[in-house]
């Protein structure tokens, strides 16, 4: 099944619950299949990696994916979380913000 979600790559949204509630940034990827998404800065974790002969062992922070219910856009105009409205112009259509009514795509 296709599912059609309202969040992008690229699309610069706010945590609204879990432990980074608050945190804003921009969406690096979406995996559709399990609702999730990954948010640059947010759900910051370790991964050690074993050490090799090439190179030495080391512990590197990376995202993690956070659910897309935890998320939600940010207004481009307020900064504050907004729900997304579509609406089509001359064959195109465009998302817009609920709150200030701009637009959101680039």
């Amino acid at each position: 099944m296709n599912k059609k979600l309202k969040i992008k790559t690229g699309d610069n949204v706010i945590v609204i619950a879990g432990k980074d509630k608050g945190k804003t940034g921009n969406v690096l990827s979406v995996v559709k299949s399990k609702d999730r998404i990954f948010v640059e800065g947010v759900n910051i974790v370790k991964h050690h990696r074993k050490a090799t002969q090439e190179n030495p062992g080391k512990i590197e922070e990376k995202e993690a994916s956070i659910h897309i219910s935890n998320v939600s856009h940010l207004d481009p105009d307020t900064g504050k979380p907004t729900r997304v409205k579509y609406e089509v112009k001359d064959g195109v259509k465009k998302r817009f913000s609920v709150v200030s009514g701009s637009l959101l795509d680039k």
